[in-house]
């Protein structure tokens, strides 16, 4: 196990292949364990760079509400890397992750070399749709609060993830998984990468985000893997790593 130390707060994170580096980010209440399937698939040509966010698994789950943020999120993102002597990655994430990892290219273009966005959306530039997401996240926190850890239910890449701290995901939930901006949808246009656009063809409640992230970044790749729902690499591993492959495989990676 290795960790980097973010003023007091342990980020947990995991390095294994040699190669290009990967960096991919879970969504939220699951962990890095969600990757071991691609992980495995990668690793004979790629550095794949795996890690918990704050409040989920093995990294720390501060008490102080005002540390969980998209901004501390990036941060954990670029300081993992930089551990890891990367300048430079191939950026990815499903869900929340995907989300991050967008806001990761808004913060840092320069270290990006190519993004796969996994079953995610880029928030939204309408208040009212905000507050609507915003109050699910606030009663996923409370679900927390009151059940515990058996609030985090059952889907795929919740199920491989074990968590510590019932706490630290509700204040994950308020903090990184609330919104306050549009400043990561408003990014869309501006990236400069190849980038990946993935969806299972069942994840209903992402499938409209996907098209329109497909239409507003240039020149991106928009994949549907049939049968797969919002874990769509853990419901159809086989070909949602042959996609992967396939888009890695197309770019000019140092």
């Amino acid at each position: 196990m290795a960790y980097i130390n973010r003023d007091g707060v342990k980020i947990f994170y995991e390095v294994e292949g040699t190669g290009p580096t990967v960096l991919l980010s879970h969504g939220y209440s699951a962990s890095a364990r969600m990757w071991r399937g691609q992980v495995e698939a990668l690793k004979g040509s790629y550095r794949v760079i795996t890690w918990d966010m704050r409040g989920h698994a093995e990294s720390d789950s501060p008490a102080d509400q005002s540390l969980y943020s998209e901004d501390s999120t990036v941060g954990d993102m670029k300081a993992i890397l930089e551990t890891c002597g990367a300048s430079k990655a191939v950026i990815g994430g499903l869900s929340l992750g995907g989300y991050m990892s967008l806001g990761f290219y808004a913060a840092h273009p320069e270290m990006v070399q190519a993004l796969m966005l996994f079953d995610t959306g880029p928030g939204y530039r309408n208040p009212k749709a905000r507050e609507g997401w915003n109050e699910t996240a606030e009663r996923r926190a409370k679900a927390f609060e009151t059940r515990g850890l058996e609030a985090a239910g059952g889907s795929a890449e919740v199920r491989v993830s074990v968590h510590r701290s019932a706490e630290g995901l509700a204040r994950a939930a308020r903090g990184m998984l609330a919104q306050v901006d549009s400043r990561v949808m408003d990014v869309l246009e501006k990236v400069a990468v190849p980038t990946l656009v993935l969806v299972g063809s069942e994840d209903q409640p992402f499938l409209a985000a996907t098209d329109y992230m497909a239409s507003k970044i240039p020149g991106a790749q928009r994949v549907v893997i049939e049968g797969a729902g919002h874990a769509s690499n853990i419901d159809q591993p086989a070909a949602f790593n042959e996609a992967v492959r396939a888009f890695l495989g197309g770019l000019k990676l140092s």
